[in-house]
């Protein structure tokens, strides 16, 4: 590793940690604050934090792996995540925003399902919590994987070294910082990874010559690679653009539209956040596109598909300027394990601690308690990302089928539909849920394909879990009329803002 690559990527190390110091003063205050940031996002923080936290180390490695491998066959997953961003922003966001503060200023996504429902029995915020804990600590376990790959790469050192070099940075920041500094430090990875992702892609494509040397090189390896439906079936692409679907349900995306000052900062933010989401997709699959040709042209060796970000990084700029685009790496893996880690201890401390075990623990305390969470969450997840050879992509697969079929339809018509009731919404957690974990391990296959290969699991557990929904929603007790009132003020803040 080069010195320059070292000193750039020890002053991004540097300034994260920095930023984590200078939000601890203000997420100190109260739970609220370290939780949710006071409700203060402003709209470019809410978009690229939003954006950073989603897009994670699949984007710079998962991705452009992906569009290495198979081609253009596998950018059906940006149409599908960009329609699903795009769809969020309009129909959750607003709403989601109003709903939750009229909720008794819900801080979480568990406490608002109890508010929103008046579940006296509190197990739809037990279960909710579970499915967080659960799903989310294997989507951490994604982030430090990438992690260790990097430092594997890049330094020739030992994975499991990556692994807790990452993670430790990471819980620092979060740790002291709360979600102040988790949004802060998104902002300024998501600057990074925006640069990083434009500018490899490019120089690379001028490494080989342009586009049409590209194509020609492509067509002459695999000219499938050059066409979106080959090898493909319908079946196929509809789970790629299914991607889309788990955007409503996917707690560290939506807590930042729960978190941003006021509606009318909500257009401004979607803006933002789509121009950055298109064109960083845009630039992570034309990296791996580009890829190809350029690892036939000059022959050099790619051992893992996922790495050819860092190495085309690697090779093709000054050290200095590798070290800014590694840390774009690190700023992916880093920004959405930051953001799980602070939503899971968020749930263990609000969803459990609190509403369980110390129904009177103070502020103070509840901070305390979100801290250790977040320590203990990353152990749990170092733990798992200890097999090395984990594809970054299917992990982070199968955490988001998991949320978007558990969360998305409940949190969609818990904004929209009136008469959606606890039961209802009990039913669909648990049968989206149930039915992800069920089409990913079930020893079924179909013309010797697992049913998770024959069809992306989120389909099925997204229509299921509306069912569910519906049905059990209109055979229970209507909502009372509390609710019903609720309901109709959010819907007429909404109007207004």
């Amino acid at each position: 590793m080069e010195l320059g690559s070292v000193i750039s990527l020890s002053l991004y190390f540097i300034i994260m940690l920095g930023i984590g110091l200078y939000a601890y003063k203000a997420s100190a205050t109260g739970v609220s604050a370290y939780l949710l940031g006071g409700r203060k996002l402003g709209p470019a923080v809410t978009a690229l934090s939003a954006g950073a936290s989603d897009m994670s180390g699949w984007m710079v490695m998962g991705l452009p792996g992906a569009l290495y491998l198979g081609g253009l066959s596998n950018a059906w997953i940006g149409v599908g995540l960009v329609m699903g961003a795009y769809i969020n922003y309009l129909l959750v966001a607003g709403r989601l925003r109003a709903y939750t503060e009229i909720a008794n200023d819900s801080i979480t996504l568990p406490n608002f399902f109890e508010n929103r429902f008046e579940d006296s029995t509190r197990l739809l915020r037990i279960i909710s919590s579970v499915v967080i804990i659960i799903f989310f600590t294997v989507y951490t376990s994604s982030g430090i994987v990438g992690g260790g790959k990097l430092f594997e790469n890049v330094f020739n050192a030992n994975y499991e070294y990556g692994l807790y070099i990452t993670a430790s940075v990471v819980v620092i920041y979060t740790l002291f910082g709360g979600f102040l500094a988790v949004s802060m430090t998104d902002f300024v990875q998501g600057c990074i990874m925006f640069v990083a992702l434009v500018l490899v892609p490019l120089v690379a494509l001028g490494e080989v010559g342009g586009v049409e040397p590209l194509i020609s090189t492509v067509k002459a390896i695999d000219a499938s690679r050059l066409d979106m439906v080959a090898g493909t079936s319908v079946l196929a692409i509809i789970s790629s653009l299914a991607w889309g679907l788990g955007y409503f349900g996917q707690p560290h995306i939506l807590v930042r539209f729960m978190a941003i000052r006021s509606l009318q900062d909500l257009k401004v933010a979607r803006r933002i956040g789509m121009s950055w989401m298109i064109v960083s997709l845009l630039g992570a699959m034309a990296t791996g596109f580009v890829g190809i040709a350029y690892v036939a042209k000059t022959g050099v060796a790619l051992n893992d598909a996922e790495t050819i970000f860092i190495l085309l990084a690697q090779l093709l700029f000054h050290p200095l300027i590798a070290g800014f685009l590694l840390a774009a790496v690190l700023a992916a893996i880093m920004s959405t394990i930051s953001s799980q880690l602070l939503v899971t201890s968020s749930s263990l401390t609000e969803d459990i601690y609190k509403a369980f075990l110390n129904k009177e623990a103070s502020q103070k305390e509840r901070v305390m308690v979100g801290r250790a969470c977040v320590v203990i969450v990353a152990l749990v997840a170092i733990a798992m990302a200890y097999n090395r050879d984990s594809s970054i992509l299917q992990i982070v697969s199968n955490a988001w089928a998991g949320f978007g079929a558990a969360f998305g339809p409940m949190i969609i018509l818990s904004l929209y539909w009136q008469r959606m009731t606890a039961a209802g919404a009990l039913a669909g957690i648990v049968v989206g849920a149930v039915t992800v974990l069920f089409w990913i391990y079930a020893p079924i296959t179909v013309n010797g394909q697992s049913l998770s290969q024959l069809v992306y699991e989120i389909v099925p557990g997204f229509i299921l879990s509306t069912v569910a929904i519906i049905g059990v929603s209109k055979i229970s007790k209507p909502p009372s009329a509390t609710i019903k009132e609720a309901f109709n003020q959010m819907e007429a803040v909404v109007a207004k803002g």
